[in-house]
């Protein structure tokens, strides 16, 4: 490779050319690794002067433009050069010279000299000592090429005062702004602000790099309120902020919370275009996650890349955190894919995203993979991680997976489980039926030194209930009262499910308990299961309770209040509940009507919830035939055609039967699963065959 120097008046170098013949073809050579050509003159002339630049740093008594110095600064103290370029004969004897003396090799040795400067003592005895080397004549861009490098910010201040006392800087902010870098490096706001106020002090006027770098510094702090303070301060000092500082106090008030401010100034740079850095988008993302705008984080990743900003692997993270968020696992596929096609690898940070996010969407398969390829790689899974699996795991039915994962969190030597984890596995064995285990898992709990919480147990609850162990359902109750635990709506709608499931000579166990735990859903019940005291309003008491409801129980303590009016025989409460519940909008569209087919919508409801539903159906169809009404040509009921997480039946299955009990003329469609469907003709005739339809019992 030919040796490099760069063309300046500063040098000058004469070499004599021998006098060639007439025909001055182009002429190559190779020394060693040096190659070199040039052009044979047309005439007997000698090749007075070839200018090579030994980009040796400006002589102190030349003027230093404030651009210059800028670009300078800006470049980390080494300026490059719009000038061409030559080529020189390495075997000429002043190569070596030159070599010596070209900037790069001296800007080497002042890297060098930061770096002995950052681990010598902070003294000024030993700080003196490594500068003395320079001589007494330092130039200035050397005194910024060694600050600007330095890391150290308890020798930094020692050697820039070293360095003041041996020139005369034209620009003496330059020197401070670079020493403040040191200190912006190292998150040192307190250093970075005594600096600032040696500066005025000293009579130093600060400039806008001055204050963008100590905003910055504050905000790799995580000091918005400290930034907002130091960039409130400009004008009072004569600087008007530029768009750097503006960029950076975009990312300042989106840290602070002040959402208003931060958008605001987001909107003047796009229309004014100025330079965003990667770790303000990031930071508007975080605070569009934050606040639940996860639109937001989609349109600032999507403005960032129209921008021209590549998104960092940063940026990748906080796309996929606020899609888990968003329960948007798909984006989060999408995001991820992109980041992969751009040459990224994914960190912990970016399994952890994911794992969160393909967690909290029940996206079972995509969370073990990523699991799979976490452990493949060694990589740690933390506690709260094990548990996004495990709890994923008991929402979608995977037990003998989170068998695998609760061995391997114990057997890790990094994690240990805590009670969110054995609450998720006593969730598994209660789901599964398996008493022993889910009793075993809770001693396993309490001796590793863990109370079980409501979510423990409601999951005991729900596991003795499957069992008909009804006594052991009521200890459990008392168990919760005992540890000072304030029933919540869902243990209610937990104990109401164990009573679908009771026989009718154990109601009244359960009944008294949920009395205890909320006695508006006890007087609804007081209805149901024995004679109520006094005139009850049953359909006001029950309007009552779902008032007093969390919005995410109401449907489902209907289902259950309506399950047990079935199983009992109630079918007048069943019906009341029913429409009830569609008044207060807890069922939305059970019945759609056009003029091709009339449906009937039971994938939300619980079986005896859909049976009503269908009882009422049956009686809306013969009220119309009897009131002359045209039927449509179809007519059809949609169950859907999932499946319970912990059981191989689902609500088609169980309502097929019950269509056979009735011999309703509805048949599952082979191409719509979940769906039953009938003709007009059929339905018609079999609507004027029954006469009044009677329900059978779940």
């Amino acid at each position: 490779m030919a040796f490099h120097l760069c063309s300046s008046p500063s040098s000058l170098l004469h070499e004599r050319q021998p006098l060639r013949s007439s025909s001055y073809p182009l002429h190559k050579f190779k020394a060693g690794n040096f190659a070199f050509s040039y052009k044979l003159p047309q005439s007997k002339t000698f090749l007075h002067v070839i200018h090579v630049s030994l980009q040796e740093p400006i002589p102190q008594n030349e003027e230093v433009s404030s651009a210059e110095d800028t670009n300078f600064q800006d470049s980390g103290g080494k300026p490059t050069s719009s000038k061409s370029n030559i080529w020189v004969n390495p075997r000429s004897p002043k190569a070596k010279l030159l070599r010596k003396k070209s900037f790069d090799a001296r800007y080497t040795s002042l890297v060098k000299l930061a770096e002995s400067l950052d681990s010598c003592n902070a003294s000024e005895e030993d700080v003196s000592e490594i500068l003395s080397g320079l001589g007494d004549n330092i130039l200035e861009k050397d005194a910024v090429v060694i600050l600007n490098n330095m890391l150290n910010p308890e020798t930094a201040p020692l050697a820039l005062k070293y360095l003041q006392k041996k020139i005369k800087p034209t620009r003496e902010v330059i020197l401070y702004n670079v020493t403040m870098k040191v200190f912006r490096k190292s998150k040192d706001i307190e250093r970075a602000e005594n600096l600032f106020d040696e500066m005025l002090e000293r009579g130093v006027n600060p400039d806008n790099r001055t204050f963008s770098t100590i905003i910055s510094c504050a905000r790799m702090c995580d000091l918005p309120d400290k930034a907002m303070e130091w960039f409130q301060k400009m004008p009072s000092l004569g600087c008007e902020p530029d768009d750097v500082t503006y960029s950076a106090m975009i990312d300042v008030y989106a840290r602070a919370g002040n959402i208003d401010m931060a958008l605001s100034l987001y909107d003047r740079a796009r229309t004014e275009k100025w330079r965003i850095d990667t770790a303000t988008f990031s930071t508007l993302i975080k605070m569009y996650g934050m606040s639940g705008n996860y639109d937001g984080c989609l349109n600032i990743y999507e403005e960032m890349k129209a921008l021209g900003a590549r998104p960092n692997v940063l940026i990748y993270n906080s796309m996929l955190d606020a899609m888990g968020r968003a329960k948007r696992p798909w984006q989060a596929k999408n995001i991820y894919k992109e980041m992969i096609n751009s040459g990224f690898s994914p960190t912990f940070g970016t399994y952890a995203s994911l794992l969160r996010a393909y967690g909290r969407s029940r996206y079972g398969e995509d969370a073990l993979n990523v699991y799979k390829e976490m452990k493949e790689k060694g990589m740690h899974l933390s506690t709260v991680l094990y548990n996004t699996l495990l709890s994923m795991c008991a929402d979608v039915g995977y037990a003998d997976e989170a068998f695998e994962i609760f061995e391997d969190l114990k057997s890790s030597g990094t994690s240990q489980p805590d009670s969110w984890t054995f609450s998720a596995l006593i969730t598994i064995y209660s789901c599964s039926g398996k008493v022993s285990e889910a009793e075993a898992m809770l001693n396993e709990m309490i001796e590793s030194g863990f109370e079980p919480d409501i979510f423990v147990l409601t999951s005991l609850v729900q596991c003795y209930g499957k069992a008909k162990r009804i006594d052991d359902v009521v200890k459990t109750f008392n168990r919760l009262l005992d540890l000072g635990i304030t029933p919540d709506d869902r243990f209610c709608g937990c104990l109401l499910n164990v009573m679908t499931q009771t026989p009718k000579d154990e109601l009244n166990k359960l009944s008294h308990c949920i009395e205890k735990a909320n006695p508006k859903l006890g007087s609804v019940l007081r209805y149901l299961v024995k004679e109520p005291e006094g005139d009850v309003n049953f359909r006001k008491e029950a309007s009552e309770l779902f008032d007093s409801l969390g919005a995410e129980v109401r449907k489902a303590i209907c289902n259950c209040l309506i399950d047990l009016c079935v199983n009992l025989n109630m079918m007048d409460k069943a019906c009341e509940l029913l429409d009830l519940g569609s008044t207060l909008d807890i069922y939305t569209d059970i019945q759609s009507r056009s003029q091709s087919q009339w449906s009937l919508h039971l994938k939300s409801l619980s079986l005896g919830a859909a049976l009503t539903a269908l009882h009422v159906w049956i009686n809306d169809l013969s009220r119309a035939l009897e009131s002359g009404e045209e039927l449509p040509p179809l007519l059809g009921i949609n169950t859907g055609h999932g499946k319970h997480r912990y059981s191989d039946k689902g609500l088609a299955g169980a309502f097929e039967s019950h269509l056979k009990e009735l011999d309703a003329p509805f048949h599952e469609d082979p191409e719509k699963a979940g769906w039953f469907l009938t003709t007009k003709a059929e339905a018609q005739s079999w609507l004027e065959s029954r006469g009044s339809p009677e329900l059978v019992a779940a």
